[in-house]
């Protein structure tokens, strides 16, 4: 009996140990600001009619990331979504939340939509096109990932 009590309360020391060191954030968060752009010395601004009540929650979402805070951040992201869901600089924050979250599939897919909603927009475009390069690359879709880094070189020329 008073091994059992032992081996009981070991699995629950474990289980708590293991518990405080699970991290949702993902490889790679730390270091990551919502708003930078995978593009060196590219920073990503919201639009200037970008209402105020979406502003605070990119400020939050912000804060959350430098924080290290990802699941935060996702959450102030989702929220702004509900209020400008035609927002295509909100999709292109999103899809970079979730490639620092290790969900590249998901990136891939909120970099795609935020593409579709600024055809004219070349450094948001090609912002999305290196999120979703970077997505397939670690997804190991090598073929996918250069096709991928192509079309962001295409919105990157002059």
């Amino acid at each position: 009996m008073q091994f059992l009590r032992l081996v009981l309360l070991g699995l629950v020391i474990a289980g708590l140990v293991s518990c405080a060191s699970v991290s949702n954030n993902g490889p790679g968060s730390e270091g990551y600001s919502v708003g930078e752009s995978v593009i060196p010395g590219t920073v990503i601004k919201p639009p200037d009619e970008t209402s105020p009540p979406v502003r605070l929650l990119l400020a939050q979402a912000r804060q959350a990331s430098q924080d290290g805070q990802l699941s935060s951040a996702e959450s102030y992201l989702e929220r702004a979504l509900r209020i400008e869901p035609r927002n295509a600089v909100l999709w292109n924050y999103i899809a970079k939340t979730y490639l620092y979250q290790a969900r590249y599939s998901q990136a891939a897919g909120m970099a795609s939509k935020s593409n579709s909603l600024a055809p004219a927009d070349k450094v948001l475009q090609a912002d999305n096109w290196r999120i979703i390069a970077q997505a397939r690359a670690q997804s190991g879709d090598s073929a996918g990932a250069r096709l991928a880094e192509r079309r962001a070189a295409e919105y990157s020329s002059p």
